[in-house]
């Protein structure tokens, strides 16, 4: 089947997604998730690229593991997966990894996410040695003094709930500090996963000035808010004036716990003025999903993440059909964006059908993804890949209207 086939029968083709942040697990956290199953659950969501992030077990900081990421993705024909490699040995912010060596092996980027290089004098050596290859650092911003024992947004809905906050603080004061080291050396720097309205601000005026920084935002932080956690399962856009009783779910469930924290309404907006304007560059998943021991815990004791990579299309398609982003706009940041990123091209050979006004609900059972842990479960949402191309080999198909489907691989 080819585009134009499916374009005369009203489907939407775009190039592949690609995700600049996503968490596979593999090696060492199996039971949450694979690079087999990630990549599959990948396709069903449009990513026909997507970057696994190193905090596995043992961190991805040698080349062999970085080969090993790349064979086991080959082995599983479904999604790309490109690995991203540590920016320290093991994640423990102490000394530098062989950034050279794993990025011949074909790591295309470096972080150490989920553990921000606190250290400002090492994080500026890592930009200094970085700029010399050009290579890309991507940085969780997250003071990690200022955040704690936070576990969910610092505000009104924490202190209802009784709940340790994390303030937007935390984030801006880092993203303030990264760029200015940025800015010292000169290097390529991603700021991922931003979620406040002050961030935003800065990257904006970092951008003004010339500096080479880029950053993304995710689907959930596009989407949700922190009255989430309270058990409001209203979508951001859906606050402003419709008149009609909010849904709700029990408080305090943990698959609403993440790392940046859902944040408030203004917050929220600001992402998606950052969307339209171009100072956010990509839509990343970060996907991060988790086995239920991990998840089905106090809030207070459970794992930060959403698995996100099933459900990131029709969150965002969401806020496109509430006007808050035109759909090219939003294409782009799921496509061109995320290239530009990382310095690679966009492939003809990748490409994928959207069903825009297909209607789906969120189940454990529809998710590939080993990871249920999303408090999207039972909503109903708008907007469906239907085929995927990799390679110019078809690699999934579900849904397509009068087809016989072929399944995933």
């Amino acid at each position: 089947m080819d585009r134009r086939e499916l374009e005369a029968k009203g489907y939407l083709v775009t190039p592949g997604f690609i995700d600049v942040h996503a968490h596979l697990r593999e090696p060492g956290f199996e039971d949450s998730e694979t690079i087999a199953s990630g990549a599959r659950a990948a396709l069903r969501g449009g990513f026909t690229t997507i970057c696994a992030m190193p905090n596995t077990e043992p961190a991805i900081d040698s080349p062999g593991l970085v080969a090993e990421v790349i064979a086991r993705a080959r082995a599983g024909g479904a999604a790309r997966v490109l690995p991203i490699a540590t920016i320290t040995r093991a994640r423990a912010g102490r000394e530098l990894a062989d950034l050279v060596e794993l990025s011949a092996a074909g790591a295309v980027a470096f972080s150490d996410d989920g553990a921000p290089v606190d250290d400002a004098r090492l994080f500026r050596h890592a930009l200094e040695y970085m700029r010399t290859k050009d290579l890309l650092l991507i940085e969780h911003a997250q003071d990690t003094q200022l955040s704690a024992k936070g576990v969910m947004n610092e505000g009104v809905v924490s202190a209802r709930l009784g709940l340790p906050g994390i303030p937007n603080a935390a984030e801006e004061t880092a993203v303030a500090r990264d760029i200015a080291i940025a800015e010292l050396t000169g290097a390529r720097l991603h700021l991922t996963h931003i979620s406040t309205r002050g961030a935003i601000a800065s990257i904006r005026d970092a951008k003004a000035r010339g500096l080479r920084i880029t950053c993304d935002v995710t689907p959930h932080h596009l989407s949700m808010t922190e009255d989430w956690v309270g058990g409001s399962r209203e979508f951001a856009w859906e606050r402003e004036g419709h008149g009609r009783e909010a849904p709700l779910a029990t408080p305090f469930d943990s698959s609403t716990k993440v790392n940046p924290p859902l944040r408030s309404l203004s917050d929220v907006r600001a992402l998606w003025e950052g969307l339209v304007d171009g100072t956010v560059d990509a839509i990343a998943t970060d996907h991060a999903p988790h086995a239920s021991i991990r998840k089905d815990v106090e809030f207070d004791l459970a794992a930060f993440g959403i698995s996100g990579l099933e459900t990131a299309l029709s969150l965002v398609l969401g806020g496109v059909n509430a006007g808050w982003c035109d759909r090219d706009t939003a294409i782009r940041a799921l496509t061109t964006g995320p290239a530009h990123v990382l310095g690679i091209s966009v492939r003809d050979d990748d490409w994928i059908a959207i069903d825009p006004d297909a209607e789906w609900t969120v189940a454990t059972e529809s998710l590939a993804s080993m990871g249920k842990n999303t408090p999207l479960l039972g909503r109903a949402l708008r907007g469906k890949v239907v085929y995927a191309v990799v390679g110019g080999e078809a690699r999934y198909e579900g849904g397509l209207r009068g087809a016989t489907p072929v399944g995933s691989r």
